[in-house]
């Protein structure tokens, strides 16, 4: 008997972490990114870029209460994104209006949405210019191409969607700020009250290995500051940290992406920006994970809502309509199950809880199971 309540409560410990929704609280704060200002020759050697003046920002989500472009990375087979806005949602309030949808993507067809990838010039300076990304989704496309149906990508391949609003011409004071000449310009998706839905695949990479291929089956959905990807996603080194407003903390928010190869189960999320640290690269990080699938489709999103609350989750019922409910989101969030709370408003380390929902249970199926039983029975013996 002692050995199976020991064995119980290692096994409660390994899935303690293991969740279905990740908020974080009191996101957004008063604060400043510094633009870029001019990208000087950028296809020479002699390339450089200048940092503009200091652009404030507050209110809920902030800095991300902005323009921002949604970022994909393999392996990953997409089947259906959309993005949605509402007036006042907050969460749990039964006053909140309803989501309705502004763009979206569904395997066949694009509703204001544009595919774009880092096909482009290579720049010493900014990497690799955006493109209109082919059918295939990290091609050089000419034109706006649809993604293809059940299109995979492979490990460290990646596209970015974006609105179908082009931008005006590059400039400080231009609608799109500065942006690198040549590319295919267009705005991000906007809205401080904003959710982001996905339904995709994340199968594993078995073609390489983390020794060949950078961020070899790590996949990742993550949100940019819009203004990042038309200027430089990659600098190739910090001499060009102008080339981009991320470092001075313009924001990134990470929604499902795997951190390390040895971990290649757990999806975290993860803001990078300067709220109550300075450390922009490790970021705020919430403690606590959502399984990845690595056969089947996956249902997830995010949303923010009026109350500074940046919400991720998993659910099996998430529908893609043109207009959902903000019952129906908070039910959603509410029966997926156990969840990890991180309270930006505090340092780090002092900022975390977790607690179950209303479908949490305890999962010690399968390979979980035996990996707490191995190391149970090494420990006895």
């Amino acid at each position: 008997m002692m050995k199976l309540s020991v064995l119980a409560c290692a096994a409660a410990a390994y899935a303690a972490n293991s969740l279905s929704v990740l908020q974080f609280e009191n996101f957004g704060f008063d604060g400043s990114y510094t633009p870029v200002a001019a990208l000087n020759n950028p296809d020479s050697d002699q390339c450089s870029c200048e940092a503009g003046k200091p652009v404030t920002f507050s209110g809920p989500s902030a800095p991300l209460n902005g323009e921002v472009s949604v970022h994909f990375r393999g392996p990953l087979i997409l089947h259906n994104f959309a993005f949605y806005t509402s007036d006042n949602f907050a969460k749990d309030d039964s006053s909140s209006s309803d989501w309705t949808k502004v763009s979206s993507y569904d395997g066949t067809s694009a509703k204001n949405a544009t595919f774009l990838t880092t096909a482009g010039k290579d720049s010493k300076c900014l990497g690799k210019a955006l493109t209109y990304a082919g059918s295939d989704g990290i091609s050089k496309a000419d034109e706006p191409t649809v993604l293809g149906q059940n299109t995979l990508i492979k490990s460290n391949q990646e596209y970015v969607i974006f609105s179908s609003t082009k931008c005006g011409d590059s400039g400080v004071d231009g609608d799109c700020g500065v942006y690198r000449k040549g590319i295919p310009a267009y705005h991000g998706f906007s809205n401080a009250i904003k959710m982001f839905l996905f339904e995709f695949e994340m199968p594993t990479d078995n073609d390489g290995s983390s020794d060949s291929v950078p961020n070899f089956n790590m996949p990742a959905i993550w949100l940019l500051n819009a203004q990042i990807p038309r200027t430089s996603q990659y600098q190739t080194n910090a001499t060009y940290v102008n080339c981009s407003c991320w470092r001075s903390g313009c924001g990134e928010f990470d929604i499902f992406e795997v951190m390390n190869s040895t971990d290649s189960g757990k999806l975290v999320s993860t803001i990078h920006d300067y709220q109550q640290t300075d450390d922009i690269e490790s970021g705020r990080v919430i403690d606590g994970y959502i399984d990845r699938k690595t056969s089947g489709r996956m249902l997830g999103g995010v949303y923010f809502d009026e109350k500074s609350n940046a919400v991720v989750f998993m659910h099996d019922k998430i529908t893609f309509n043109d207009t959902i409910k903000a019952a129906d989101v908070n039910k959603w969030v509410k029966d997926s199950g156990k969840v990890a709370t991180s309270d930006l408003s505090q340092a780090p380390g002092k900022d975390q809880s977790t607690k179950k929902g209303a479908a949490a249970s305890l999962d010690v199926s399968g390979s979980k199971v035996a990996a707490v039983v191995a190391a149970m029975v090494a420990w006895f013996l």
